[in-house]
């Protein structure tokens, strides 16, 4: 498929989509909510990817969303933009490489992401309420899940827009660097994951991904199930005998 939205390419096993609307502020539209959903769905299908790094065009990350409202009309298309879910099904690690301004939907795309590293310069948050509506692409449950519900309330109900170190503080990214220094930082570390056992990364990622919502126990359950599963691949068996041999092991993903 040819992408107008975004921009996609895969180099050393790391796919890179990058929102491209740099004019309109990288806000969410149909077309790129609905390239976006196939790109990730071509993400799944190919095997020989193993991170996935989600950025903006521009000087901004993402900023709202483009809804195609009438003059006069107070109620938006019944088909709304969402995307957030297309990348949290995402099989593969994912990292949101935030280099600007992560507001509205915007946000709620990187809260889908598995990892966020933010520009110093950057500011997120979720200001639906002061125009009379509520985050709609999975904002109001991502959120809570990472920052805490009291804190989650008061950004959503305040429509507080954070710094990068303030969101920082809260959990709600993993890092804050300097803009001219995100894609490199971002690429190291999708690098290094991308050295690990594929099989091993997507067990790990489902293992928090589903157990979050378990009970301890059944999490627990779930853990010893994917670890042994890993014991039967061919991964685990070149990464014992790459041990052995003392050389770096070359995984498969099988």
């Amino acid at each position: 498929m040819s992408y107008h939205t975004i921009t996609y390419r895969v180099a050393g096993g790391v796919a890179t989509v990058t929102l491209n609307r740099p004019r309109a502020n990288n806000a969410v539209s149909i077309p790129l909510a609905q390239e976006l959903t196939d790109a990730c769905s071509v993400i799944n299908r190919d095997e020989t990817i193993r991170v996935v790094i989600i950025t903006g065009a521009g000087k901004v990350f993402s900023v709202g969303t483009d809804l195609p409202l009438k003059r006069g009309t107070s109620s938006a298309s019944p088909r709304l933009p969402q995307a957030a879910n297309a990348i949290s099904r995402l099989h593969n690690p994912v990292i949101a490489a935030i280099n600007g301004d992560a507001i509205g939907q915007g946000l709620e795309l990187a809260l889908a992401a598995d990892i966020r590293i933010a520009a110093e310069t950057a500011h997120l948050g979720l200001p639906q309420v002061t125009s009379g509506l509520i985050p709609w692409d999975g904002g109001t449950q991502r959120l809570p899940r990472l920052v805490g519900r009291a804190r989650a309330l008061e950004m959503l109900l305040t429509g507080e827009v954070v710094t990068a170190a303030e969101a920082y503080c809260m959990g709600l990214v993993n890092q804050v660097v300097p803009p001219e220094e995100l894609l490199s930082v971002v690429a190291s570390l999708a690098q290094k994951i991308a050295a690990s056992a594929p099989l091993a990364l997507r067990y790990a990622k489902e293992a928090i991904r589903q157990g979050i919502d378990l009970t301890l126990e059944q999490g627990l359950r779930l853990e010893t199930d994917l670890y042994l599963l890993l014991q039967t691949t061919a991964d685990r068996t070149e990464g014992i005998t790459a041990f052995l041999e003392k050389r770096q092991p070359r995984f498969k993903g099988k």
